[in-house]
């Protein structure tokens, strides 16, 4: 996934470095020349010095070919246009604002942004799960972020299909809700199996759904 990211700061850096790690392709747009130096020499990736609040420095970093626009410089109003212009001339699939004031969220989001977060701490979840096309999807987030309701896809190639709830490995703090199963809704009992195909919507703090990813193999975890 091509992603780009407006702010070479410590944010900026972080989000850079953990898509990269994820496989991902990023892009950043940073407008301080030697912020940009510091970020080419240290990441294997594009760097574009400009102001990101431009037409033609998103075009010159390629926006148009990126399935996700991430602003995370220090002033909420570049945010914002920054993901206006994205959307709007570019087309892109996904906008997120950082917010520097808790306050201005919920105006950015009216006026445009998909996701605008005050925190960055599980800001590298958030926007893989809402822009890409995977077996996971988170559908809620609970609990100030810490935990969420997400349904799975179970893949082709599941390694426990056709074994119970009762067989499989579940932590504590994550419990499966419903299976949903051609069409037809399942309420699950430990002796309910799991199949490929079936969606399964599990109630998880985000670390139990973290080791249930592992325990189950789900390669979609990023």
């Amino acid at each position: 996934m091509r992603i780009c990211i407006v702010g070479g700061g410590k944010v900026g850096y972080y989000l850079a470095k953990t898509f990269l790690e994820h496989g991902h392709t990023p892009v950043l747009i940073e407008d301080d020349p030697h912020m940009c130096q510091k970020v080419a020499d240290s990441l294997d990736m594009t760097v574009v010095c400009g102001d990101g609040t431009f037409v033609e420095v998103q075009e010159s970093a390629g926006v148009k070919n990126c399935s996700a626009m991430v602003a995370v410089t220090g002033r909420d109003e570049q945010n914002l246009i920054i993901c206006q212009l994205a959307k709007k001339v570019f087309n892109v699939q996904r906008t997120v604002a950082r917010v520097n004031n808790p306050k201005n969220a919920a105006v950015l989001k009216a006026l445009g942004v998909d996701i605008a977060v005050s925190a960055t701490d599980n800001l590298t979840h958030m926007i893989e799960r809402e822009v890409e096309t995977a077996a996971i999807q988170q559908l809620l987030s609970l609990a100030s972020g810490t935990a969420s309701l997400t349904e799975v896809q179970v893949p082709e190639g599941f390694a426990f299909a056709g074994k119970t709830l009762a067989e499989l490995v579940i932590p504590k703090d994550a419990v499966v809700i419903s299976i949903t199963r051609d069409g037809e809704l399942i309420i699950p009992r430990g002796n309910t199996q799991i199949l490929v195909g079936d969606k399964v919507m599990l109630l998880a703090k985000n670390t139990a759904f973290h080791e249930l990813a592992q325990n189950w193999n789900l390669t979609d975890v990023r």
